[in-house]
């Protein structure tokens, strides 16, 4: 079995084929897949999905890179998050890289879905791009580490990642550990505990080679699976069964099929 712990379903790329999708998913082992809220507007099109499809669970949160939508608070987020096919609360975090000027209001709302994710003991879904220190400062200062989560998509050096995983979070990797000139993840994902790691896909952005720079699947989970077994020198079977129980450890929500 793979999970595909972060995937974006109900954009329209892959909500538009959802039969074709989910039986891509079945024939590549790919049995469970999570699709992540990234605003409250878009919200009720996760849930459904969630809701329509054994196979597939959901979160809540207002992504960094989000602006003129719907500002959360803990309330609201706690009462979507009430649902029982929500296993996490995000997506959330930082990102300096399209908003250079280092926002406040990136860190207060940040801070709100920590907050709220304490409050619900559901775990977070971490996304930091251009912010790994502040990202840090802010889990440590909240107390993150009450819940865990899982920093998505990793592509920061072993010395970010040491400092995560200190906090109790897991790693998560996408089709960029696949890249020839991701030496930085391949490094992390080789030094990465393996009982502290996730695969995803963030699609439908970020395919893994052979399919890099065309619309991205959970079906291609495996290959991030296949790039970590080879980097780790172990087996795929020891990597299915690895980031699965990591899986099931983290999100204590989910139930196994």
């Amino acid at each position: 079995m793979l999970i595909d712990s972060h995937c974006h379903l109900d954009f329209p790329d892959l909500a538009n084929r959802m039969p074709e999708v989910l039986q891509r998913m079945q024939e590549n082992q790919v049995d469970l897949a999570v699709c992540i809220g990234v605003n409250l507007e878009d919200f009720p099109k996760v849930i459904a999905l969630a809701e329509q499809h054994e196979q597939l669970f959901a979160t809540v949160g207002v992504h960094p890179e989000y602006t003129d939508v719907e500002e959360p608070d803990e309330d609201r987020l706690l009462a979507l998050a009430a649902h029982p096919k929500v296993i996490a609360i995000g997506e959330t975090g930082l990102d300096y890289y399209w908003q250079k000027d280092q926002p406040e209001w990136q860190r207060d709302r940040f801070r709100t879905h920590i907050r709220a994710a304490k409050r619900c003991g559901k775990p977070l879904v971490v996304h930091t791009r251009d912010s790994a220190a502040d990202t840090l400062r802010v889990l440590k200062e909240e107390g993150a580490d009450a819940v865990g989560g899982v920093m998505h998509c990793f592509t920061e050096n072993w010395d970010i990642a040491r400092l995560a995983l200190g906090l109790g979070f897991h790693l998560s990797f996408s089709g960029i550990v696949t890249f020839k000139n991701a030496a930085i993840v391949k490094e992390v994902a080789q030094k990465c505990p393996l009982d502290r790691i996730l695969v995803e896909t963030d699609s439908p952005y970020l395919a893994p080679v052979p399919y890099r720079g065309k619309p991205n699947e959970p079906a291609y989970v495996r290959y991030v699976a296949e790039e970590i077994a080879k980097l780790r020198s172990i087996s795929m079977d020891e990597v299915h069964q690895a980031t699965t129980d990591n899986f099931f450890s983290l999100f204590k929500e989910a139930k196994r099929p």
